[in-house]
């Protein structure tokens, strides 16, 4: 807020009227005008001699010579107005010369413009002023002679002309000067530092349509200002050729700020935008391409088309107010208003009515603009403000789900640790059950097939094979420190070191089918997992089965795995009872390991023939036994 008092206060400022200055030392007088003629000139421009008629100022000379473009000459018959016995200076102030001239006091040039000839100068909106001194004054009459040079169907003509005391034209010509040149420098600037401001946030945020809308209106207006300050109608080649290019700048300007209007509040008239770019569409062709002598119809077309749909809009916009209910569409519906106002005042003053006597559009599109600068200014910070709390209350949420994640987290890797736990427990009882456990099934069998009493060293060695099972359990229970045997054979000797004794003193005949070459070896947990399988298999056949023949067979399956079979002629058990009823641990721990290690275990059983068969992939290699 406090930023637009300050803008209100400069505004203020440059808005206000210059202060008149106290009159001068020196005397002055007035003077008394005679006769003001006009007469047209012939085709070199020269003044013609024949021909004066009597105007009055300000002069459209169409309405006396209509299509008449070129040459007109204006004789201003006057003397001064001194007190008897004095001569003091006397004030000329030109208002506006449409298009180009020259000024002659008596047969003294006070003045010309640069270009007489097309491209013409443009005089039309700089008031000029000179302070004529009793020197170049002649006793009596005085005339003024004003060339004028104008382009048919383009108002030519000459504004008001005054005569008489220098302070009072000066403060008349610095009035006009801030009205007519100033207060549209200031339109430029402010419109050109504003729309490239809202361009950039534009670029920023492509969401937000309204910025680029009114950037490009800026944009227009900019051009249209520029017309009214150049005094050239460069780089266009040609008088005609500016009032074509401003007229269908002004047209796209009205589109531009129309459809602005209806972005900002977030609303498309499909239908209504483009009967508005079909008419405007339209006007630009036209006034681009119609004929030079059809160019000022054309041109008011033009006008009352955009006033009308400048009317219309501004109509439209107190309804659009009453359904949204919002502050800053409030605000822009009194820019609308303040435009309107001064739309209908310069199309009356264009026209010929004079209420103010100065036109409104310098004054009504600087306040505006910076109306519509504050308000989309306003949005914006609403939406900064809105920005800013969604990214408090996201950094909030983040905050929560963080101090949630750590919670879960903690909750999850303790539930990971006692997993864990009870994971190695399970695996050290499946270890204990097939390792120690086997090894305490096969001591207990040699006792109870003993004939006579062990020996105590005999019972040391199997206590000692006990310890040795036990360490083995507790030192390979992971693939940790196990090393890969060089061979099958190598793997299987141990085992069968084990086992064969037993089985011989039991009358049971074991026969053993081994590659001579790993091709390619096995992990170390498959070695492990295959060593289990084949220990709990043969301490089932003891227990269990009453089994006169066992094989052990371990061969290349397939070309990339290791199948594995351990076969019996006992009296075989229900496969699908067992696994059912989830009777048997060492069927469970086998299923177990040889599903860690990526292999699948089958049972098959019935009386006299009973096959455990475990398959495991290998890694890609030459799979092939030598």
């Amino acid at each position: 807020m406090a930023a637009l008092w300050a803008l209100a206060l400069v505004l203020a400022l440059l808005l206000a009227p210059p202060a008149r200055a106290q009159a001068p030392a020196d005397p002055g007088c007035g003077a008394r005008v005679l006769a003001i003629e006009a007469a047209r000139a012939g085709a070199d421009g020269a003044r013609p001699a024949t021909g004066w008629t009597a105007v009055t100022l300000p002069d459209h000379w169409e309405t006396r010579w209509p299509g008449h473009g070129g040459t007109v000459w204006y004789r201003i018959d006057w003397t001064p107005a001194c007190p008897a016995g004095s001569a003091g200076d006397v004030g000329l102030l030109v208002e506006s010369i449409n298009t180009a001239g020259e000024i002659l006091l008596n047969e003294d040039r006070l003045w010309r413009d640069a270009s007489l000839a097309e491209p013409l100068s443009r005089s039309w909106n700089m008031p000029r002023y000179w302070r004529v001194p009793p020197a170049l004054q002649r006793p009596g009459r005085n005339t003024v002679w004003i060339r004028v040079v104008g382009v048919a169907g383009q108002s030519p003509g000459l504004g008001p002309v005054m005569l008489g005391e220098p302070q009072a034209l000066r403060q008349r010509h610095a009035s006009l000067r801030w009205h007519n040149r100033t207060l549209y420098v200031v339109n430029l600037c402010v419109s050109a530092v504003l729309g490239t401001l809202f361009f950039c946030i534009w670029v920023i945020r492509r969401d937000q349509r309204a910025y680029g809308w009114y950037a490009l209106t800026a944009l227009f207006w900019v051009l249209f200002v520029a017309n009214v300050l150049a005094t050239s109608p460069w780089p266009l080649p040609d008088t005609l050729a500016a009032a074509r290019a401003n007229a269908a700048v002004l047209a796209l300007y009205l589109a531009c700020f129309c459809v602005f209007t209806w972005r900002f509040a977030e609303r498309v008239f499909a239908r209504l935008e483009r009967a508005l770019w079909l008419l405007t569409g339209m006007l630009v062709a036209a006034l681009l391409l119609v004929p030079d002598a059809w160019l000022p119809a054309v041109q008011w077309a033009t006008v009352l088309g955009v006033a009308a749909a400048f009317l219309a809009n501004c109509l439209l916009w107190p309804w659009l107010t009453w359904r949204t209910r919002r502050a800053e569409h409030r605000l822009l519906a009194g820019c609308l208003l303040v435009f309107l106002v001064a739309c209908v005042h310069d199309v009356l003053y264009i026209s010929g009515v004079r209420l103010l006597g100065a036109s409104l559009t310098p004054y009504a599109s600087l306040v505006g603009m910076v109306c519509l600068s504050a308000v989309l200014g306003l949005r914006h910070a609403r939406s900064v403000r809105r920005i800013e709390r969604y990214n408090q209350d996201l950094a909030e949420g983040i905050a929560r789900a963080g101090a949630e994640l750590s919670t879960t987290l903690a909750r999850e890797h303790a539930l990971a640790l006692s997993n864990t736990r009870l994971r190695e427990r399970l695996e050290l009882a499946h270890d204990l059950h097939d390792g120690l456990g086997g090894s305490l099934v096969r001591m207990m069998a040699m006792v109870e097939q003993a004939q006579a009493p062990l020996p105590n060293r005999q019972f040391l060695s199997m206590l000692k094979l006990l310890r040795d099972d036990l360490r083995q359990t507790i030192d390979s229970g992971t693939s940790s420190g196990v090393q890969v045997p060089a061979t099958p054979h190598e793997w299987a000797a141990p085992l069968r070191h084990r086992y064969m004794q037993l089985f011989d003193e039991l009358d049971v005949a074991c026969r053993w089918t081994l590659p001579p070459h790993w091709r390619p070896a096995p992990t170390a947990l498959q070695c492990l997992a295959l060593q289990r399988v084949v220990e709990e298999s043969l301490t089932n056949v003891i227990k269990h089965s009453r089994a006169r023949h066992v094989r052990v067979s371990l061969a290349l399956h397939e070309g990339s795995s290791l199948r594995l079979e351990i076969e019996d002629d006992g009296i075989g058990f229900d496969v699908d009872a067992v696994r059912t009823a989830n009777l048997s641990v060492g069927v469970r721990s086998m299923h177990d390991r040889v599903a860690r290690v990526g292999g699948t275990l089958a049972l098959r059983s019935a009386p006299g023939a009973t096959c455990v068969c475990v398959t495991l992939p290998l890694a890609p290699a030459n799979t092939q036994f030598q």
